[in-house]
């Protein structure tokens, strides 16, 4: 649907005014201030509206700064609206990218050189300028950047009743070897050492009658050598 051209105050401006000399130029004058040189100019606009979304389009017969005025205004409009919808994440870039097109053919266009019998629309400041259209670029990159951050960590916990596995343990434990845990309990990251070094926390021994002693811990069913069998964890004390 095509949309009306906003005329808001335009300061003084260089353009020839009625009654000044200027050079003759032929062809269709704006449609918004008369002027001339102008030139079909077409562009689009998209809104998200979470499930649903909206496609704008302005289009005429405009000089340079009126038709860059109808560019920035709505590109800034789909930069800021366009977001907000599944679809829309994909449909926004889209039409922000084919606007560059009718931006390029607008650069193209001179200045206007006859008499206006209304004031051009004013182009304002640059997008890069406009926090307003910028905002959601921002927003939308902390996210791309924060949810693999936050899908990482995430998955470096470990969940709760799901058995550790061993990070640095390479050789499995056997029963009268002794061994250290990393961690710290009830978390198991164990590992062989001597007996006789100071890293010995705990002796290896079997289960007698399918329990542990009194005061000993149960390793994980995978640091026994075949996986299966249970082992438990006599502290040493040194």
């Amino acid at each position: 649907m095509s949309t009306p051209y906003p005329h808001p105050p335009y300061p003084a401006h260089p353009y020839p005014q009625p009654g000044a000399p200027y050079p003759p130029v032929s062809g269709p004058g704006c449609e918004v201030c008369g002027a001339l040189p102008a030139a079909p100019v077409t562009v689009r606009g998209h809104q998200g509206m979470v499930v649903v979304m909206r496609f704008t389009r302005r289009r005429g017969t405009l000089c340079r700064p009126c038709a860059l005025a109808v560019f920035r205004q709505t590109q800034r409009d789909t930069l800021v609206r366009g977001w907000w919808g599944v679809l829309s994440l994909v449909v926004t870039p889209v039409v922000l990218l084919l606007n560059l097109g009718a931006l390029a053919r607008i650069r193209r266009l001179p200045a206007p050189v006859t008499a206006v019998w209304r004031p051009p629309l004013d182009p304002g400041r640059p997008l890069l300028r406009r926090p307003a259209g910028l905002l959601p670029l921002a927003v939308l990159a902390a996210l791309a950047v924060a949810v693999p951050v936050l899908i990482a960590a995430g998955g470096s916990e470990e969940p709760s009743g799901v058995r550790f596995q061993p990070r640095r343990n390479t050789e499995p434990l056997s029963v009268g070897a002794c061994a250290h845990n990393d961690r710290e309990w009830p978390h198991q990251d164990l590992r062989n050492v001597p007996c006789d070094s100071p890293d010995a926390q705990y002796l290896i021994t079997d289960q007698h009658n399918g329990y542990c002693a009194d005061g000993d811990y149960y390793a994980h069913l995978q640091y026994s050598a075949d996986g299966v069998t249970p082992l438990c964890l006599h502290p040493v004390r040194n």
